[in-house]
């Protein structure tokens, strides 16, 4: 299990999203509100954002195995961090899962950065040697990385066919789109004026977070947000 946080829009700073909300994700590594599967989330963080800076749009991640809440040099870093795409997230490892940088979220093919909030059985996921980690969550977001992110629906609800007892809150950014799935936890989505904001839980109270209702994909771009239930192929805004 994990917390994790994407964002598209405006340039902002990465200390804004993650460590200045007073329910954010640095809170959220010791005090969640709303999860349901654990208590804390203290088996590492990671923070991938994109640098529009380089040629193309760049993936760059900063991880670490330890507490999100004891990282003094993150802390003092992240005010100078900023993007218009972030995606971040804090970890509860699986029982018998690695505790390392490299199964910690958000990993990466070079153009993607994912993250996998829930718990999916290892033995229901196609064979994969792209996988950064031996983990759950790295072999799911490998299998995802090779069918490709346009078939993100489909391709979870084959797996959650296959583990009825997945839970598959996957949310995943290239630099202009930003796509998750609400399967089986807690997703919230935040409509600001310079940007969305799609979170496991709200990182404040601010009166327009929505629920994203379970089974559902949610995909963010410059056009705006669209929704879709994933047993039914129509959406909606």
């Amino acid at each position: 299990m994990c917390r994790h946080l994407g964002w598209l829009g405006t340039d902002v700073t990465v200390s804004s999203l993650v460590l200045d909300p007073p329910c954010g994700l640095r809170v959220q590594s010791y005090a969640p509100r709303r999860q349901k599967h654990c208590l804390l989330n203290a088996d590492g963080w990671g923070v991938g954002f994109f640098d529009r800076s380089a040629h193309g749009q760049v993936p760059r991640r900063w991880r670490s195995q330890a507490p999100l809440w004891g990282d003094v040099s993150f802390e003092s870093v992240a005010p100078a961090l900023r993007s218009h795409c972030v995606v971040a997230a804090v970890r509860s490892a699986t029982v018998g899962m690695p505790i390392d940088v490299s199964a910690t979220a958000p990993f990466t093919d070079g153009r993607w950065l994912l993250s996998h909030n829930g718990i999916v059985d290892r033995a229901v996921l196609p064979v994969t040697t792209r996988a950064e980690s031996v983990c759950d969550s790295a072999l799911l977001a490998a299998v995802i990385f090779e069918r490709g992110l346009d078939a993100l629906g489909e391709t979870i609800t084959e797996i959650a066919a296959a583990d009825p007892g997945a839970r598959l809150n996957v949310l995943a950014a290239d630099g202009s789109r930003l796509l998750a799935t609400a399967w089986g936890d807690t997703l919230s989505i935040l409509r600001r004026p310079d940007g969305v904001v799609l979170a496991s839980e709200p990182y404040d109270n601010d009166s327009g977070w929505e629920d994203v209702p379970d089974r559902h994909l949610v995909e963010v771009t410059a056009a705006g947000v669209v929704l879709t239930p994933l047993d039914h192929p129509e959406g909606y805004r």
